[in-house]
C-alpha cells in the first residue's frame, strides 16, 4: 500500500490553529504593560522585576512578541519594534492599547457560540440599549486615537489633493465619532470651518479634541442621528469613515440627505469597506465582520455598492478606487455634485 501523493501543504491549516496565540500574546503584553517598559533594551530579568512576573515565563513570553515581531531581541536584551513603539505605548497619542481590549471583547463575545449561530441563527436581540450614552462616549475616545495611528493623516492628505480644496469654505465630517478626521482636514487648510456630526454623547468627546488642536474658533459639533435628523446646509466637502452601514436599511434617504446639504460643485467622500470576490475578499474585512454579520443586521458593502448610491442620488460624477490604508484596503468614493 502506496502513501497519498500529496500536491499542497497543510501548512496554512497549521498556521490557521495557532493563529489565536498571536492575539493572546498582544492581549497580555497590553495587560502587563510590558511594552511600556521596552523603549529601550532590557533582559527578561529586569522585565518580570518590573511587571512583577515568573521570570522564565516572562522570557518565554517575551521570545513569542518577539516571534510576532513586536520586540527584538539582541544579546538576550528585548526592545520594541518600531510597530509596538508607535502603537503599543501608554501614553501616546496613537496608543491603541485601550481599543484593541475593548474590541477584543466585543469580538470574544459575538462570536462565543459560532456553531450554535451557524445552525440556528442570530441570537435574540440583546437587552441592552445600544443608545447608552457611556457606551457610545467610550468607544468615541478610544477611536481616537485609532484614527490619528496614520488614516487620519492620510485621507487629510488625499483630501488637499483634490482640485476644489482651495475653495472649501465649510466641511461636515459626517458620523465623525471623535472628530479627528474632520479636525485633521481643517488644519490642513487655511479658513475652511467644519462641523462633526454624531450622536450627542459622541460629539461631547469630538468638543474635547476640537479645544485640544486649538481649533474652538474653526469647528463646532451637530449632534443627532443621520437617519432622521437635519444635517446642516452648505458644505463644500462632506466626509464620512466607516458609518454609513448604520444607514444601509436607509440609504437612498441618507444619501439623498447628503447630496442637498453640499453646495453645487461640492464633494461627498465615502472610506468604507468593499467587500469582492462574491463577499470573499478582502480577507481582512470578510474575517473582522463575521461576527456582526451573524448577530445582525449590520453587514459590510460589496464594491460599488457605495458607489451607486451616489449616482442614484444625482452626483453627476463618482470616481472610486481602493487604498490600503492602517485599517486593511478600503475603498474610497470621491461624488461631485
Amino acid at each position: 500500500m502506496n502513501l497519498p501523493e500529496i500536491v499542497v501543504s497543510c501548512e496554512v491549516l497549521y498556521r490557521m490553529l495557532y493563529a489565536p496565540i498571536k492575539a493572546k500574546l498582544l492581549m497580555s503584553g497590553i495587560e502587563l504593560k510590558v511594552f511600556n517598559q521596552l523603549s529601550g533594551p532590557k533582559s527578561a530579568e529586569e522585565v518580570a522585576k518590573n511587571i512583577g512576573c515568573h521570570i522564565r515565563n516572562t522570557m518565554v513570553f517575551l521570545n513569542g512578541l518577539a516571534a510576532c515581531d513586536l520586540l527584538e531581541k539582541h544579546n538576550g536584551l528585548y526592545q520594541n519594534t518600531p510597530i509596538a513603539q508607535a502603537f503599543l505605548v501608554e501614553g501616546s497619542p496613537t496608543y491603541l492599547g485601550e481599543g484593541f481590549v475593548h474590541q477584543a471583547s466585543i469580538t470574544d463575545a459575538m462570536l462565543a457560540n459560532l456553531t450554535k449561530m451557524i445552525r440556528e441563527g442570530p441570537p435574540a436581540k440583546p437587552s441592552e440599549d445600544d443608545a447608552d450614552p457611556q457606551k457610545w462616549s467610550q468607544f468615541a475616545s478610544w477611536m481616537a486615537n485609532n484614527e490619528r495611528a496614520g488614516i487620519a493623516q492620510q485621507m487629510s492628505e488625499l483630501i488637499s489633493l483634490q482640485p476644489e480644496f482651495a475653495s472649501f469654505r465649510k466641511m461636515l465630517d459626517l458620523g465623525g465619532g471623535p472628530g479627528i478626521f474632520g479636525i485633521s482636514m481643517v488644519a490642513n487648510h487655511p479658513t475652511m470651518r467644519g462641523v462633526i456630526f454624531d450622536r450627542k454623547p459622541v460629539v461631547e468627546v469630538a468638543e474635547r479634541f476640537i479645544k485640544e488642536y486649538g481649533l474652538e474658533d474653526r469647528m463646532e459639533v451637530l449632534a443627532g442621528d443621520y437617519n432622521h435628523d437635519p444635517i446642516g446646509e452648505g458644505y463644500d466637502l462632506i466626509w464620512a469613515s466607516a458609518t454609513l452601514n448604520f444607514a444601509r436599511e436607509n440609504m437612498d434617504a441618507v444619501m439623498k440627505k447628503i447630496y442637498e446639504a453640499l453646495n453645487p460643485g461640492g464633494l461627498f467622500v465615502n472610506l468604507s469597506e468593499g467587500l469582492t470576490d462574491e463577499g470573499t475578499k478582502p480577507d481582512f474585512y470578510v474575517l473582522c465582520t463575521v461576527g456582526w454579520a451573524m448577530n445582525g443586521p449590520m453587514m459590510a458593502f460589496d464594491q460599488g455598492f457605495i458607489a451607486e448610491s451616489m449616482l442614484k442620488a444625482g452626483f453627476r460624477s463618482v470616481r472610486s478606487r481602493t487604498l490600503e490604508t492602517g485599517w486593511g484596503p478600503m475603498d474610497i468614493d470621491i461624488a461631485r455634485k
